[in-house]
């Protein structure tokens, strides 16, 4: 079943930008606290920002003052402008609700793809 629909990623040189979008069916997104999750092959699966139902938001340190995790109530959605890009944030991006097991994560949606090159 799935959940979200995740779109925006793609190619981009060091130091460019992107807006990730998570378009939620069947639940509310600021009725739940979401996070962007990225997996890199080989690296375990890290929860990169979550914003709670309270709007109150938290970075990890890797993305810290380059991305901002956001929500448009109106259109179910949440985003994640990412900005500064370097190689080390190639993965592919997934959301979901916090807590979500990093193998569960393909259940709520397909995931999109950033690639930042060198």
């Amino acid at each position: 079943e799935v959940l979200v629909v995740e779109s925006g990623g793609g190619s981009v040189e060091t130091g460019g930008s992107l807006r990730l979008s998570c378009a939620a069916s069947g639940f509310r997104v600021d009725e739940t606290h979401m996070g962007w999750y990225r997996q890199a092959p080989g690296n375990e699966c890290e929860l990169v920002s979550r914003i709670r139902s309270d709007s109150s938001t938290h970075y990890a340190d890797s993305v810290k003052g380059r991305f901002t995790i956001s929500r448009d109530n109106a259109k179910n959605t949440v985003h994640l402008q990412m900005t500064s890009l370097k190689p080390d944030d190639t993965a592919v991006y997934h959301c979901a609700a916090v807590g979500v097991e990093c193998r569960a994560l393909s259940n709520w949606g397909q995931g999109t793809q950033v690639t930042v090159s060198s």
